[in-house]
């Protein structure tokens, strides 16, 4: 099972989802408080199981209704994604990946592991 880890950085505060085998599945924003922080931590656990995914690299896609993953290429041609909560503000936000697939299996880890109630200080 995965584990959300907050972690102190220069400009405030963020959380890293990990899976089991310690790779970092998505990454908050900077927040400025750790209650702040936590209360993101919280949104991701509502609303990642139930997000569906809105590819936006397919030509015409279908648009997804909040919550939900975001599946986009970036400049470097790279997939990533976003998970977004009902609000429609960003929650966190995956890596980029070479391959459409991987960054699909990226999206299915952060809605498996978003239920871990592990929630480690470094």
């Amino acid at each position: 099972m995965g584990k959300f880890v907050i972690k102190e950085v220069k400009t405030g505060i963020k959380f890293n989802l990990k899976a089991g085998n310690g790779e970092i599945i998505a990454t908050s924003e900077i927040y400025t408080t750790e209650d702040s922080c936590r209360k993101g931590i919280a949104s991701v656990k509502k609303n990642a199981p139930i997000a569906e995914i809105e590819d936006q690299t397919v030509e015409g896609f279908e648009k997804k209704k909040h919550p939900k993953f975001e599946l986009y290429q970036d400049k470097a041609g790279e997939y990533r994604f976003r998970l977004k909560a009902t609000n429609g503000q960003i929650i966190a936000v995956g890596e980029g990946y070479k391959a459409k697939p991987s960054c699909i299996n990226g999206i299915d880890s952060v809605k498996r592991n978003a239920s871990s109630e592990v929630v480690k200080e470094e």
